[in-house]
């Protein structure tokens, strides 16, 4: 990934393979940043345990939507939070955020302009610690944002309704909020957004055909004006 990065021009400060001041920057060395942060949303009431697989899950449910990898998840543990407290470690179980039903998060995107998800109506109870004893998504982001002192943060317009998943939780950890700037994502032909699960064209083939990085740069930025001017007209 590195030299695929480096071949299209791309440059960083700090980072796992040049250090930084924040380092460590592997998720699998800053477990105990997020175990502390699991036990102050166990001991806030904000979390509990849950033992429902995700083939469970995706019987029992539509497949999630392509802008959100996240199932869809209908409560069946959510009896479960005053168990919370009982836990010493998260390993074992999964481990999801009761949203706040109803409750309406809003934030203006640098790109997208003003966005706002109702909690369990956009979006469900969500994983912060995986069975497999790992920590989910939503909560390493956050936690990794809030200890590298992240003020901007820019990704894939796919993630707009986890940035209100992650709000929640920055909200009950005592966390200052980022800025976000969510991009379009790159569609193929048949305007699927290239994706591993689809086995899109990545950098790495782009390189083995001779694919020019300056060339490649230059039309990402096209695109990406493209769709802002677009954005300006609606």
């Amino acid at each position: 990934m590195y030299d695929d990065l480096r071949w299209l021009g791309l440059e960083w400060d700090e980072g796992p393979d040049v250090g930084g001041p924040f380092a460590p920057y592997s998720q699998s060395q800053r477990r105990d940043l997020y175990l502390a942060a699991w036990r102050k949303l166990r001991d806030g009431g904000f979390i509990y345990p849950c033992t429902c697989s995700r083939k469970d899950l995706e019987q029992a449910l539509s497949a999630p939507h392509e802008d959100d990898d996240e199932l869809h998840y209908p409560g069946v543990c959510r009896s479960r939070l005053a168990e919370a407290q009982t836990w010493q470690s998260p390993a074992g179980v999964s481990w999801r955020f009761k949203v706040p039903d109803g409750q309406t998060l809003a934030f203006t995107d640098l790109y997208d302009g003003p966005q706002q998800f109702i909690a369990g109506q956009d979006f469900s109870d969500f994983l912060v610690w995986r069975r497999d004893d790992v920590t989910a998504y939503q909560l390493a982001v956050v936690v990794d944002d809030e200890a590298m002192h992240i003020t901007e943060v820019v990704r894939g317009a796919d993630l707009l309704r986890s940035t209100a998943r992650q709000l929640l939780l920055m909200e009950a950890l005592g966390y200052s909020t980022p800025a976000y700037f969510h991009c379009p994502l790159l569609r193929d032909e048949e305007n699927r957004r290239l994706a591993k699960r689809h086995d899109s064209l990545s950098l790495r083939q782009l390189r083995k055909e001779g694919a020019d990085p300056a060339a490649l740069l230059k039309q990402f930025a096209q695109e990406l004006e493209w769709n802002r001017n677009l954005l300006r007209t609606r």
